[in-house]
């Protein structure tokens, strides 16, 4: 039985590096890629024609509160019947491009607006593709050799150190520092939920390091060329941890080295 992973948000950025490490590394697996508009996507529609019969790129719907659907919801689910790995990654900064540096520019439509899409989002994607997780075959991740499998699926929200509470010194970003840390609760309470039942799923927020994306291009000039990532290799390093993930690590936060965030 081939592996089955869905990524969200791949049409460029994280997720679309995400699907080019699949299916590149994982030969026998098959990607369900959502985005918003596939069509309009040139980079994401050449890796699609490279790999016919491996990828099904079902469209984004809208759902409640303006949300993203995940694939359409369960429409792209009936294509799998299950999958192994759920990765969310769309994501905002925030609708002008740059954080909020104070409290002056805070505005309700714009703190509203980030977390439509990035905690809103990635929760209606864990309800449409969970039950999905539950029939998988544990593809992803790590079981114990010398028991039974111990989970199903694995879920990813992609999240950010910014969102830690813990960790947080320098303020500002309200919007997304605010995004991040609700989609962590999320992350938590997800893996409450999902780990009560015979079929678990790991549940596990992400942080993938300062990426050369979109989403951070105002804010390259500050970050030391060390510290400024490749997608691919920042999606390399997110792998290897969740080659590594089993059903002890679930309900927690990974920097893409590896170490645990503090919520």
């Amino acid at each position: 039985m081939a592996a089955v992973a869905v990524v969200q948000g791949a049409s460029r950025g994280l997720g679309l590096a995400f699907c080019r490490h699949i299916l590149l590394h994982r030969p026998s697996a098959a990607l369900v890629a959502t985005c918003r508009r596939p069509s309009g996507a040139a980079t994401w529609r050449a890796v699609g024609a490279g790999n016919p019969g491996r990828v099904t790129v079902p469209a984004a719907g809208r759902g409640p509160a303006g949300g993203r659907q995940g694939g359409g919801g369960p429409r792209s689910g009936k294509r799998s019947g299950r999958a192994d790995l759920v990765v969310n990654c769309s994501a905002t900064l925030h609708p002008s491009g740059k954080g909020e540096t104070s409290l002056r520019d805070v505005s309700a439509e714009d703190v509203m607006a980030t977390l439509t899409t990035n905690s809103v989002g990635p929760l209606l994607m864990a309800k449409y593709f969970c039950p999905l997780l539950q029939r998988g075959g544990g593809k992803f991740g790590q079981q114990h050799p010398e028991k039974a499998k111990q989970h199903s699926g694995i879920l990813i929200n992609m999240t950010a150190r910014v969102g830690s509470i813990g960790d947080n010194v320098l303020g500002g970003w309200y919007s997304y520092r605010m995004s991040k840390a609700a989609l962590n609760m999320a992350t938590k309470n997800l893996s409450i939920e999902l780990g009560r039942n015979r079929q678990k799923v790991v549940c596990v927020s992400l942080h993938p390091g300062t990426v050369d994306t979109d989403l951070s291009r105002p804010y390259h000039k500050n970050v030391p060329k060390n510290k400024l990532f490749s997608a691919d290799y920042s999606v390399q390093c997110l792998m290897s941890i969740i080659d590594r993930l089993n059903i002890d690590k679930t309900g927690k936060a990974y920097a893409w080295d590896g170490s645990e965030i503090p919520w």
